[in-house]
């Protein structure tokens, strides 16, 4: 007989210290971009013991060159860093199952105090990564570890890839991409709150050049300013912006709960070094979102066309737009899907209420359901839109405990879990 939903939980409570201390191991290693070999060749030692197969998966620098790398960087090297990934379960009456987690962070915030020194505070354990994303790895130790404790496991093969730059765009996903394993279905976590996202957002990060003419301020009529085409650029694609968005209205419920589920947002601007001088060269870096009834080359195309049939003619011929950095693109299923109805069904079995929300964000969902053509959602442990990022990120140690069981509940459903 497998384990009561009681039994599990009484199991997990137990456990649940352990995992505690991997999440704040974890924290403890600065995994920012190109940092993070130390954090997946320490889970390959934690989580030997509970799976079929632990294995490090090299990525060549080689892999810079691939048409779909993103936010390239040079002198760049991967000879310090790997993915993991994890195999367990067999053969059987489930159905294939794969999850996803990356373990870089972005780095602190402005005035984050200690980000690698974890805390336990009331409850939560508080550090850069907390929520996003290395508690959710401590919810997969926490199934893994239960799973070993109650010897159970799955009919099914399950599949758990932990992946390097999901931050700077999904290098680590996209490098999976190319390693396929068969799978039914796929959850990438993220910190959603336990709501299930079967919708994601896309991004294009941009940087925009404009060119104008320098000139002293008494020569208001020989001189273009770069800030002045760089205003009327962001204008142009705010333009752009609200005429996607009323094209996207209807596109998915899900979205249109939202005033503006896919911001433009213009994070940074560089011009000028003098006040009394027009420049001659305006930078605007930002990120422009998009739903899933475009691709990103839709989106850029469109951006570059925006921009291309400005009523300012100077602006038409001085500037120029690159997607140098993240590009992420949607993915969706439909709410009626098994793997969203199986895991809403894991939600109510753990005693926890299920809602669909979009997520207004971007992640490495995408690779799998679009590329690898698996159903995805995002799901997971803690507060994205709360915490993520911020300078005081942090995670409930309940709400680790209670995804947990969501998943594990899930996988005896999706997976027909077995005992050994």
């Amino acid at each position: 007989m497998l384990p009561s939903t009681e039994m599990l939980r009484a199991t997990m409570k137990e456990l649940l210290p352990e995992s505690v201390d991997l999440l704040c191991d974890l924290i403890r290693i600065p995994s920012v971009r190109g940092f993070e070999g130390p954090v997946n060749r320490h889970l390959a030692t934690v989580f030997e013991p509970l799976v079929n197969e632990a294995k490090l998966i090299s990525i060549p620098d080689s892999f810079q060159s691939d048409p779909d790398y993103r936010w390239p960087v040079e002198d760049f090297t991967y000879k310090d860093t790997e993915n993991l990934r994890l195999r367990l379960g067999s053969t059987g009456n489930g159905k294939n199952l794969l999850l996803n987690a990356h373990v870089d962070v972005v780095p602190p915030s402005q005035g984050q105090d200690k980000p690698w020194e974890p805390q336990v505070i009331d409850g939560s354990v508080i550090g850069r990564g907390a929520c996003d994303d290395k508690g959710q790895i401590a919810v997969l130790y926490l199934v893994l570890k239960t799973m070993k404790e109650l010897d159970i496991q799955p009919a099914a093969e399950v599949t758990i890839d932990f992946v390097v730059e999901e931050e700077n765009g999904g290098n680590g996903s996209l490098w999976m991409t190319r390693h396929p394993v068969s799978a039914d279905a796929a959850i990438v976590m993220e910190p959603t709150r336990m709501r299930i996202c079967p919708a994601v957002r896309g991004a294009v990060w941009f940087t925009l050049t404009l060119t104008g003419k320098a000139g002293h301020s008494g020569s208001a009529s020989t001189t273009v300013s770069a800030i002045k085409l760089a205003q009327q650029a962001m204008t142009e694609l705010e333009k752009y912006h609200d005429d996607l968005l009323a094209e996207s209205r209807g596109h998915n419920p899900l979205f249109d709960a939202f005033d503006n589920p896919m911001p433009v947002t213009f994070g940074q601007i560089q011009a000028g070094d003098w006040p009394a001088t027009s420049p001659a060269q305006a930078i605007v870096k930002g990120v422009f979102g998009f739903l899933p009834n475009k691709r990103v080359a839709e989106v850029q195309a469109g951006m570059q066309q925006a921009l291309a049939c400005s009523q300012d003619s100077w602006l038409r011929e001085n500037f120029q737009l690159e997607f140098n950095m993240l590009n992420s693109d949607e993915n969706e299923i439909s709410e009626d899907h098994p793997l969203v109805t199986s895991l809403s069904a894991a939600l109510l079995k753990s005693n926890q209420s299920t809602e669909l929300i979009a997520l207004t964000g971007s992640c490495d969902a995408f690779f799998y359901n679009n590329i690898l053509e698996i159903p995805t959602v995002v799901f997971g442990a803690g507060d994205l839109w709360k915490y993520a990022h911020a300078n005081n990120e942090q995670i409930k140690i309940e709400d680790i405990m209670n995804t947990a069981l969501v998943v594990l509940n899930f996988i005896t459903d999706w997976c027909r879990l077995e005992e050994i």
